[in-house]
C-alpha cells in the first residue's frame, strides 16, 4: 500500500518560491552548484513542486555540459538515501542526481524514496525520465522496470489515489512491465501481468480525459481541509496577526499616506516570513513606480539582505554542528553563497551610494564587500572616501592598511596601519589587536622582523591565543629575528 499523499499548503509554496527565484537568479548567472543547492532548499519546503524539479534537472543537464563532474565517492557519502527520513533521502538522491544527471541508480532512489514519503507528482515527474534513461542506457537494468512498474501499480490500486490519475498509473506500469517482459519473454508470470495491467487500463482509459496532478486532485477534494490547514495563518500568529490586520486596515482607510504603508511594511518585514515579506516588497514596488522616491526602492533592498543574513546564519548553524564538521561539499556550497550576497550587496550599496552622494556609509559598505570579494583596487579610493566620515573613520583605515597589504602595497600598509595604531593608542582592545596583526603582517612580508615581533609581542600581552600569533613569534625567533634568545 502507498504512504498517503503529502498535500504542500500555499502558504509552505510561497516560502519555496523564495528560494526557487534565487534558483533562477544565481542559475542564470552560471552559478549552478550554488542554483542547486537553493533548488533543494526550496524542495524541502514544498518538495512535489515539479516545475522546481524540472528547472533543477535544466541546471544539472548544464551543468554537465559545461564540465560539471559528479560527486567524488567521499562526498558523495555524506549525501545516504538509506536513512529514516524518506524525504530526506528524497532530497539527496535528487542532490546527488543533480551532480551526475545520467544515473538510473539516483532516479530509482528519488522514485522510491519520494514513493515512500508521499510525493507522489514527483514519482509522477521522475518515473518517465527514470524509464527513458534506463531504456536507453548501454545495458538496460531489468529490475529497474520492475521498480517502476511496482510502484506505478501500487498508486494505482490504491483507493486513496484520485480516479482521473489511475488510467495514467496503470498505462505507465503497463509500459514498465512490457519493457521488463522483452528482457525476459520466458517469464510468464511477468507475462500475465502484462495481460492484466493492460485489460485494466483500457477498462479505464477514457473515462477521464484529462490527468492532472495530485495536487491538484486532492486539491479539489479535500479543499475544506486544505483551508483549515492554511488557517495558521495572520489568526495564528497572535499579537503580531493583530499588528498586520490593524496596518492593513489603517493603510486601506488612507492609501496615499507614506506613514501608514511604512508601518504597514514595518510589520510585515517583522514576521521574518517570505510570504509577508513578499507582499512588503509588493507596496513598496508600487510606492517607487508611482513616486519616483528612491526611499522605497531602499526598504526593497534592506528587505532582501535581511532574508539572505537568514539563509547564512541557516548555514552557519548546519556547519557549526559537530556532525557537519567534514562536510567539504557544504563548505564549499557556503563560499559559493557567501561570494553571491557579497556581490548582491554591493550592488545594493552601490545603488544607494549613488542616490545618496553625501551618505558616506554606504560607500564604506559597499568598500567591505569589494575587500571580501577580493576586488582590492576598487575598495581602496572607496575606503580613502569613507575616511572622511568620522563615524567610519577607524573601520576605514583598518580595512584599508589590509587592502593594501593583500594587494602588495606593503609600504602603504606599514604606513596606514603604523600612523593608526600610534593615534589610536588606549582605544578599543579589539580594535588595537586587529591593526597590530594586520601592521605586523605587512611588516613580516616587507622582511621587517623585528618590527613585526614587537608587533606581535603587543597582542600576545593582550590575548596569549589570538590568531595565530604564538606560531608567528616563534617562526620568526627561530630564523633570527628580534632577540632568538627569547624563543
Amino acid at each position: 500500500m502507498a504512504e498517503q499523499y503529502k498535500l504542500i499548503t500555499e502558504a509552505e509554496q510561497k516560502k519555496a518560491d523564495t528560494f526557487f527565484e534565487k534558483a533562477r537568479t544565481v542559475g542564470a548567472t552560471g552559478n549552478y552548484e550554488f542554483a542547486i543547492e537553493m533548488y533543494i532548499q526550496g524542495l524541502m519546503i514544498d518538495p512535489e513542486n515539479t516545475d522546481a524539479h524540472n528547472e533543477l534537472r535544466d541546471i544539472s543537464m548544464k551543468r554537465k555540459v559545461s564540465g560539471g563532474k559528479a560527486m567524488g565517492f567521499m562526498e558523495s557519502r555524506k549525501f545516504s538515501t538509506h536513512n529514516r527520513d524518506d524525504k530526506l533521502n528524497m532530497l539527496n538522491a535528487e542532490k546527488l542526481l543533480a551532480y551526475d544527471p545520467g544515473s538510473t541508480d539516483y532516479m530509482q532512489a528519488l522514485l522510491q524514496n519520494a514513493h515512500k514519503a508521499g510525493y507522489f507528482d514527483t514519482v509522477m515527474w521522475i518515473g518517465p525520465i527514470f524509464q527513458k534513461a534506463n531504456a536507453d542506457s548501454k545495458k538496460p537494468d531489468f529490475h529497474k522496470f520492475i521498480v517502476l512498474k511496482d510502484v506505478y501499480k501500487s498508486l494505482a490500486v490504491d483507493t486513496a489515489t484520485p480516479p482521473r490519475i489511475r488510467a495514467e498509473l496503470l498505462k505507465r506500469a503497463t509500459n514498465a512491465c512490457h519493457f521488463a517482459a522483452k528482457m525476459r519473454p520466458d517469464e510468464m508470470d511477468l507475462q500475465t501481468e502484462l495481460k492484466n495491467l493492460g485489460a485494466l487500463h483500457t477498462q479505464v482509459e477514457g473515462n477521464y480525459d484529462q490527468m492532472g496532478s495530485f495536487r491538484d486532485s486532492i486539491k479539489d477534494r479535500d479543499e475544506q481541509e486544505l483551508l483549515q490547514a492554511q488557517d495558521s495563518g495572520v489568526q495564528a500568529m497572535g499579537v503580531m496577526g493583530k499588528l498586520i490586520t490593524e496596518a492593513q486596515q489603517q493603510y486601506a482607510n488612507d492609501p496615499t499616506e507614506p506613514g501608514k504603508l511604512l508601518k504597514l511594511v514595518d510589520v510585515l518585514e517583522k514576521t521574518e516570513d517570505p510570504e509577508y515579506e513578499g507582499r512588503a516588497i509588493e507596496l513598496l514596488a508600487d510606492w517607487h513606480k508611482k513616486t519616483k522616491q528612491f526611499r522605497f526602492r531602499k526598504r526593497i533592498g534592506e528587505i532582501n539582505m535581511r532574508q539572505w543574513r537568514r539563509m547564512e546564519q541557516s548555514q552557519k548553524e548546519y556547519l557549526a554542528l559537530p556532525e557537519n564538521k567534514d562536510d567539504e561539499q557544504a563548505k564549499t556550497d557556503f563560499d559559493a553563497f557567501q561570494k553571491d550576497k557579497n556581490e548582491f550587496e554591493l550592488s545594493e550599496y552601490q545603488l544607494w551610494a549613488d542616490n545618496y552622494p553625501t551618505d558616506m556609509s554606504f560607500r564604506f559598505q559597499a568598500a567591505r564587500r569589494l575587500f571580501e570579494l577580493g576586488r582590492y583596487d576598487e575598495a581602496i579610493p572607496l575606503l580613502q572616501q569613507s575616511e572622511a566620515d568620522a563615524k567610519y573613520k577607524i573601520r576605514a583605515r583598518v580595512y584599508l592598511g589590509r587592502a593594501f597589504f593583500e594587494a602588495k602595497f606593503l609600504e602603504e600598509a606599514m604606513d596606514t596601519l603604523d600612523g593608526l595604531i600610534k593615534e589610536y593608542q588606549g582605544g578599543d582592545e579589539v580594535a588595537m589587536k586587529e591593526m597590530r596583526y594586520w601592521a605586523a603582517r605587512a611588516h613580516e612580508e616587507r622582511g621587517d622582523a623585528e618590527g613585526a615581533i614587537k608587533l606581535y609581542s603587543g597582542i600576545v600581552r593582550m590575548e596569549f591565543n589570538y590568531k595565530d600569533v604564538q606560531g608567528r613569534i616563534r617562526k620568526l625567533r627561530a630564523q633570527g629575528g628580534g632577540n632568538a634568545a627569547q624563543g
